[in-house]
């Protein structure tokens, strides 16, 4: 009882202080303990595997305002959740064989208007592997981070296999 009460006290304080902060690395609590590799990129940025209502009700309350949906197909369920929930939504249909520089570029301009308004973004797919190679390449061609470091954070969550890497090659050389 202890540790529920514990957990609602902190999703309650989060919900009521998140106004006033950014993400950062402790703000993975109990209710996003089964988010797939969740993961904070910037303090306006984070990233994860497929969330359920449940993770980005949470999410919200930790200042997440705008979602980025990587995920190919029908989102129409997706964008009804977002509107529910007053979130920001926009999808990028990537394609796990072919990522192109026009899904990277459509991200970078998604992310630029997103940066416009308060709030953290949160990129997802459904494991955070296309995720993390978006937020990485965003880092390191658009804010200019530490190559080193933002790779350090993509490959805390997968190794990119032949394609992704050639993406990468690509993206890079490009930017």
């Amino acid at each position: 009882m202890k540790i529920i009460t514990f957990t609602l006290v902190a999703v309650l304080l989060s919900a009521i202080f998140s106004p006033y902060s950014n993400a950062s690395e402790n703000s993975l609590d109990a209710p996003l303990s089964d988010l797939k590799n969740y993961h904070v990129d910037t303090p306006n940025m984070v990233s994860s595997g497929m969330p359920n209502q449940g993770h980005f009700e949470t999410l919200k309350g930790m200042g997440v305002t705008k979602v980025i949906d990587l995920i190919p197909g029908d989102r129409k369920e997706e964008s009804s959740l977002m509107n529910e929930l007053n979130l920001t939504y926009y999808n990028i249909q990537v394609e796990w064989e072919n990522p192109t520089l026009k899904n990277f570029h459509e991200y970078i301009l998604t992310m630029k208007q997103f940066n416009k308004s308060e709030g953290i973004t949160l990129t997802h797919c459904r494991l955070n592997w296309r995720g993390a190679v978006f937020t990485y390449l965003y880092r390191v061609t658009q804010l200019k981070e530490s190559e080193e470091l933002a790779k350090q954070d993509m490959l805390a969550i997968w190794v990119p296999n032949e394609i992704w890497q050639g993406f990468i090659d690509e993206v890079i050389s490009k930017y």
